[in-house]
């Protein structure tokens, strides 16, 4: 058994190279992809316990997907990385409803049907977790199934390659080009925990209930404050005239 594993991930770490020599914007996100039959992928990074966005997607279904997660804290990707397993949910429409009741709707709108989340780490070190989706429902096959657990492993060791090569902190070039990091995000974090006087984990806690209630995502939610045109200095979000920051 174990040298079979060790022949799959050595034969899909050939198909995976293939596609970082070709160079293309997302390449590990569309290998992953394209490897395991499903109709898109991404590949989110975590800190910690924090999202720091996703280092790639294959499609704009993925970076959906992918949004949502960050914004609702909800999802395959992020269960299968406190969980440390892998996730499957092959009907969002149904049981992905209760068990994920802001993300699933959302993206089963967006045109996933099915999700999948595996872990991404190498020997100790944990980086993320791959996610993958299907446009109709139904569960992985027992060859995807072994796939997708080689494709994460495969993905760890190739991020931890790359970036090995790349300046302290900067991420490698082989990598950048598909990187959604949700910097802005993070730089709202830091203005509504100083206008709040609050931490980071309440500021972001305080930007998530803000986008649920006003049904926007994160990012958008985050946009403004950045802009100025949305404060957090009473506690909660209040508009700002647009006139104040011309």
């Amino acid at each position: 058994m174990i040298g079979a594993r060790r022949r799959r991930v050595e034969r899909l770490a050939t198909r995976i190279d293939a596609a970082r020599r070709a160079g293309d914007d997302g390449w590990l996100c569309g290998a992953c992809a394209d490897i395991s039959g499903l109709s898109g992928a991404g590949i989110m990074l975590m800190a910690g316990d924090v999202q720091r966005g996703s280092l790639c997607t294959s499609d704009g279904v993925s970076a959906a997907i992918e949004e949502l997660q960050f914004s609702f804290d909800e999802g395959p990707c992020l269960d299968a990385f406190r969980d440390d397993a892998p996730v499957i949910e092959p009907d969002l429409t149904g049981s992905g409803r209760s068990r994920w009741p802001s993300f699933a709707p959302r993206a089963a709108a967006a045109g996933a049907a099915a999700v999948f989340g595996f872990p991404i780490a190498v020997g100790v070190v944990r980086l993320g977790a791959l996610n993958l989706y299907r446009s109709t429902a139904g569960v992985l096959s027992g060859e995807q199934f072994e796939d997708c657990l080689a494709l994460a492993s495969i993905a760890g060791t190739t991020m931890i390659e790359l970036q090995a090569q790349a300046p302290e902190g900067t991420l490698a070039p082989g990598l950048e080009a598909g990187a959604n990091l949700e910097l802005r995000v993070h730089q709202a974090i830091g203005m509504v925990a100083a206008q709040a006087e609050v931490d980071v984990a309440n500021a972001l806690a305080m930007l998530r209930a803000h986008a649920l209630d006003d049904g926007q995502t994160l990012r958008s939610v985050a946009l403004d404050v950045v802009a100025r045109e949305l404060d957090f200095r009473d506690g909660r979000g209040i508009r700002q005239p647009r006139w104040r920051h011309e």
